[in-house]
């Protein structure tokens, strides 16, 4: 065969071009939605796998629809299997469906600083403020900054720049990433006066450091750690008797007091207790967007707020929906998730074990304790179940679609159902079902890229149209029991 034959006969010669896959009525609907951009480099990944024998030319534009993002951004979508109810590598507290719609509703214009029936300027964040005082009627005044590191900066700069704020050894926190908040204090241009001992700090030790130069006692609850022992603290009560100003951390952000935490103070418990001004987060216990909550007397709040740093500081259109619609609006998932009931759990976990197992998957249903996370509720376990896996799933599932974060731990993956809700079991089956030819591939060690993703597809495709008959099914038993 000569080498003109050869060359002829090249398949590579078949891969379609660029410009004839963007005219593709898919790629060119997606080019508008995501951007030309991002279609491109999705056309340019499939050919080059194209030119690699991974595929044939024939499927390279149904591989570029099928690498194309669900949206233009990076961030990526996960399944939070690991029983941290607040991820903050995760992003912490998912959204309701009330505030995603709010939000949906504010990515236009609105009137976040307009009175439309006056026709004049109004204050900004009127009826998320409004919603706020609701929630905590002892807060004579409320304000939103952009998050609780911020609400405790703005805080220092108005309350004590030039000056000191009196707090304990012990309670002077670091928190992720190397944060630590003594050096977010002193960068206001406050000074920090310690008093007592990492363990022990009494009521006396806040009277003798008190002076003229005193800007405020700060009160800040040590969320993410706990020490036992010989230990004593002074309440929020105790310091409020001695004259200056309390400004108090609840660190978690719980507003009202929750049975399932009862060790976790609540910004209406400190309120009461006499603190002049309370910080908390709002995308922890809350369950809603990220941003510092500040609570307290009108005097103090609106002193913040008339300073040049609250411009800064202030929060957007976006931020202030989504909170008005995690007040006003139902639970938020974060409190599901908090207080869903091990038995119920239990009881998906050994379905979606069975399931897993009758596709000879190697898996079973065990106890997990989940945990609060994002700096809330230490050593608080919060009983659930989980799906074990063997250890190969924990990155398999990661790099899959859906990505599956789940927890390594002891030699296995497990799957902790706590914040996975029970409507997406089925999307969960077929991700571990889909990681399986990657696991099996890798014992194996043979098959191609191309097979392992071949056989990946008809896994998740066969779990898909079982999924779609159980419901159907569960449709026609509960119309037939609507009917009875």
């Amino acid at each position: 065969m000569t080498t003109a034959r050869r060359a002829a006969d090249d398949p590579r010669r078949r891969i379609p071009g660029t410009d004839s896959l963007l005219a593709d009525l898919r790629l060119a609907d997606a080019a508008r939605r995501l951007g030309h951009g991002v279609v491109k480099e999705a056309v340019h990944t499939a050919q080059r796998r194209a030119r690699g024998g991974e595929i044939p030319p024939e499927a390279v534009a149904d591989l570029a629809t099928a690498l194309l993002p669900r949206t233009a951004g990076t961030l990526r979508p996960v399944l939070n299997a690991t029983g941290v109810v607040l991820h903050t590598n995760l992003g912490r507290a998912p959204l309701s469906a009330a505030a995603v719609e709010a939000v949906q509703a504010a990515s236009g214009y609105v009137d976040v600083e307009f009175d439309t029936e006056s026709g004049t300027r109004a204050r900004r964040g009127r009826g998320t403020l409004a919603a706020l005082r609701a929630v905590v009627p002892r807060a004579e005044e409320v304000h939103v900054v952009n998050n609780g590191a911020a609400a405790l900066v703005l805080a220092a700069t108005v309350l004590a720049a030039g000056r000191e704020i009196v707090v304990s050894r012990g309670e002077l926190i670091e928190i992720g990433d190397g944060f630590r908040l003594p050096d977010l204090l002193v960068s206001t241009g406050a000074q920090l006066r310690e008093v007592g001992t990492t363990n022990r700090t009494h009521l006396d030790d806040y009277r003798r450091a008190i002076g003229p130069r005193t800007g405020f006692l700060l009160k800040i609850h040590p969320s993410n750690f706990r020490v036992e022992g010989f230990t004593s603290s002074v309440s929020v009560a105790d310091l409020a008797t001695l004259g200056p100003p309390v400004v108090a951390d609840i660190g978690s952000g719980l507003l009202t007091a929750d049975p399932v935490l009862p060790e976790e103070p609540d910004a209406d418990d400190w309120l009461a207790q006499g603190a002049d001004l309370v910080t908390a987060s709002g995308d922890k216990l809350l369950g809603g967007p990220q941003a510092g909550l500040l609570l307290g007397t009108r005097e103090v709040v609106d002193a913040l707020r008339a300073h040049p740093l609250a411009r800064a500081l202030r929060v957007d259109k976006l931020t202030l929906a989504a909170l008005e619609a995690t007040l006003l609006g139902p639970r938020p998932p974060a409190f599901t998730f908090l207080h869903a009931d091990a038995q119920e759990l239990r009881a998906r976990a050994e379905e979606l074990a069975r399931r897993l197992t009758a596709r000879q998957i190697p898996a079973g249903a065990v106890p997990s304790d989940g945990i609060v996370g994002g700096g809330g509720a230490p050593g608080v376990g919060l009983p659930g179940w989980a799906v074990r896996l063997p250890s190969g799933y924990t990155q398999a599932l990661r790099a899959g679609e859906p990505c599956v974060v789940g927890r390594a731990e002891r030699g296995h993956c497990l799957l902790d159902l706590r914040c996975v809700p029970a409507e997406r079991d089925g999307e969960l089956a077929g991700a571990v079902l889909r990681a399986s030819t990657v696991v099996e591939a890798e014992h194996a060690g043979g098959r191609s890229a191309a097979e392992r993703r071949g056989e990946a597809e008809r896994r998740g495709a066969a779990e898909q149209r079982s999924e779609a008959e159980r419901r159907g099914a569960g449709s026609q038993e509960r119309g037939q029991a609507a009917c009875e």
